[in-house]
């Protein structure tokens, strides 16, 4: 049986976000975008997204402010988060960590550092190495053990994400 798309009939805060990011493309191209991706057809690419699905998922984190387009090169538009759309950070970086722990055998796929000191930065976002709350801006995402190198037939977001380098920095 489908469940509805809204859930007016219970007061509950996790009811309306799931509203926002419960569909399943929805929080990877929130990861995405964290990671740099800002170009449609590199979204396409590196997450094998059709794009119908992509338009229509842009749009509507579009219209709940989550992303917003902004002038690309050319007459192309790109794709950032927002401030609400930096928000989702935390849920994006719980996931992960669960994914890894319960279905990396190899070990976390990314590790993230504070580009001040180079110390390692956990989920709860403060660094290990000087104690500073390390911001989106101001972290590196890293190999982890678990990462396999990327293959030529994934694709050039796949090689440069695969790449220490800073969050929200665009791929290209």
């Amino acid at each position: 049986m489908a469940l509805p798309r809204e859930y007016t009939n219970q007061a509950c805060s996790m009811v309306r976000a799931l509203e926002i990011v419960g569909e399943r493309w929805t929080l990877l191209i929130v990861r995405d975008a964290v990671f740099g991706v800002r170009r449609f057809s590199d979204f396409v690419e590196h997450l094998g997204i059709p794009r119908a699905v992509l338009t229509e998922r842009l749009e509507f984190l579009i219209g709940e402010g989550v992303l917003a387009r902004v002038p690309g090169p050319g007459k192309r538009s790109e794709y950032e988060l927002t401030a609400k759309g930096r928000g989702l950070w935390p849920v994006v970086r719980a996931l992960s960590a669960w994914g890894d722990e319960h279905y990396a055998p190899g070990g976390r796929r990314r590790v993230f550092v504070h580009a001040g000191c180079d110390g390692e930065v956990p989920q709860s976002g403060t660094c290990l190495r000087c104690g500073a709350e390390v911001t989106l801006a101001e972290t590196v995402m890293t190999p982890g053990p678990g990462l396999t190198p990327p293959s030529p037939e994934e694709g050039q977001v796949s090689a440069v994400l695969a790449r220490p380098r800073p969050l929200l920095q665009p791929v290209h």
